[in-house]
């Protein structure tokens, strides 16, 4: 532990010290919200078949896959709160220090603990678009209980998240480039960095001059390629630690 407080403190000063720092975050981040991650121990695809979330599975048979992506995605994630980490990343945005959060997950948690600038790289459950006409509805206003729910239109809603054989929203690829081009500090926390194209982001930033810290339980691919300051700890443990420093 004294080491980790070594590079805790390392950790803040580099932050302190940064002009354009930003969040990178995937499912660790909501670990301690009570969210499981999506491959590893205790990931989510070890119990759940990830063809749950093909295209072609919806397309095929919307009425099945809304029963899993219902139980799933807003029974049992619509349930989680902010924790440590992500009330944080927003501080620090308060802070005017953080710039915004470029994140895999699809949970708004980043958004309900305050960070304002938020990139969802691969979408959110909080709004749903019908498959027919484009239509975007926010999910709190959509009924449930009749699955598949519609639109207006007739057409089919599906969570508005990428699914697999789906590509990457453009304005949220053009947004995180474009913050990797500017940023001077990455805070790396719960990604495995295996996941593309999200995982190329950190080294742009990297080839760029950025500086890393990553927060991670168990190394990732980018703990010895481009990290610079490694944090084996939890999400909401490190950030915790961290603020301490401001």
């Amino acid at each position: 532990m004294e080491h980790n407080a070594e590079l805790i403190e390392k950790a803040a000063e580099l932050i302190k010290n940064s002009k354009y720092a930003i969040g990178f975050t995937g499912a660790g981040v909501s670990v301690e919200s009570g969210i499981p991650p999506f491959r590893g121990e205790n990931g989510l695809w070890n119990t759940t078949d990830p063809s749950l979330l093909s295209l072609s599975r919806f397309y095929r048979d919307p009425a099945k896959a809304w029963k899993d992506i219902k139980k799933i995605f807003y029974d049992f994630f619509g349930q989680a709160k902010p924790n440590a980490a992500h009330k944080a990343l927003a501080q620090l945005e308060q802070k005017g220090i953080i710039k915004g959060v470029i994140t895999q997950n699809i949970d708004n948690l980043h958004q309900e603990a305050g960070s304002t600038n938020v990139i969802e790289f691969h979408g959110t459950c909080s709004n749903m678009v019908c498959i027919k006409c484009g239509k975007k509805y926010r999910s709190k206003d959509v009924d449930l209980n009749n699955l598949p729910p519609t639109c207006k239109c007739g057409g089919v809603l599906k969570p508005d998240f990428v699914f697999f054989e789906e590509g990457i929203p453009e304005d949220a690829m053009n947004e995180s480039q474009k913050m990797m081009q500017k940023t001077d500090l990455i805070i790396i926390i719960g990604t495995t960095g295996e996941v593309m194209p999200a995982a190329y982001l950190p080294h742009t930033a990297h080839r760029n001059g950025a500086k890393i810290i990553e927060i991670n339980p168990h190394p990732s691919t980018f703990t010895n390629s481009i990290t610079d300051i490694y944090l084996p700890m939890k999400a909401g443990e490190a950030m915790t630690a961290i603020m301490k420093n401001f």
